[in-house]
């Protein structure tokens, strides 16, 4: 039988080697990033426009996710096919350690009147047209979860577009739900749910 103190010794070695992988992970991640992300992304994932989404704060396995989908195809993009190509699964959790770490200060919304109209439809929906409440799945401050994006301080123009893509069915991973959820809003609806969450 091992001793306390052998296996309290073998707990420091695989604490000590955890942390230095985590290290090297970061030290990759950060290559990565500032080798190719940071020219659509930013420097400190706050984006350059809002094209490209804000990735500071984002949660780390929704971007290994969403990396992972760009790789095989199933989400569509011509500028991040090339990107991913060949990054490993871990580089690309890596990655989303890296960027889960920043963050973002947060802006009011640029038309408070939209945001009100987003406002009651995240929180409420409309039991008229049969659109659900996005608070359902992305939470009350819009933080998403692990598989869920974080919504809060993302641009409201990128949300609009995700948004319109499912909408269209152009968007074709994560849609399970959002199909079904998009395709009964109006073009106005997505617009004020996006400046709502933005200034989350």
């Amino acid at each position: 039988m091992k001793s306390l103190s052998s296996v309290a010794f073998g707990a420091a070695l695989l604490l000590a080697a955890s942390g230095a992988f985590a290290q090297a992970d970061e030290a990759r991640a950060k290559k990565i990033a500032g080798g190719s992300c940071f020219l659509c992304h930013g420097a400190q994932g706050e984006s350059t426009s809002e094209i490209f989404p804000r990735l500071a704060g984002q949660h780390a396995e929704y971007i290994a996710k969403q990396l992972t989908a760009f790789k095989s195809g199933q989400r569509k993009s011509t500028a991040m096919v090339e990107m991913v190509s060949k990054l490993t699964p871990d580089e690309m959790l890596a990655l989303g350690r890296y960027y889960e770490k920043m963050s973002i200060p947060r802006e009011e919304p640029k038309d408070p009147q939209l945001a009100a109209m987003g406002r009651y439809i995240f929180h409420h929906g409309n039991k008229f047209s049969g659109v659900p409440a996005c608070v359902a799945c992305h939470g009350m401050a819009a933080e998403g979860t692990a598989t869920l994006p974080r919504l809060a301080t993302q641009f409201s123009g990128y949300i609009h577009t995700q948004l319109k893509s499912f909408n269209k069915r152009e968007r074709t991973n994560d849609n399970a739900v959002m199909h079904a959820v998009v395709e009964k809003m109006t073009e106005l609806e997505m617009a004020a749910v996006a400046e709502y969450v933005s200034g989350k």
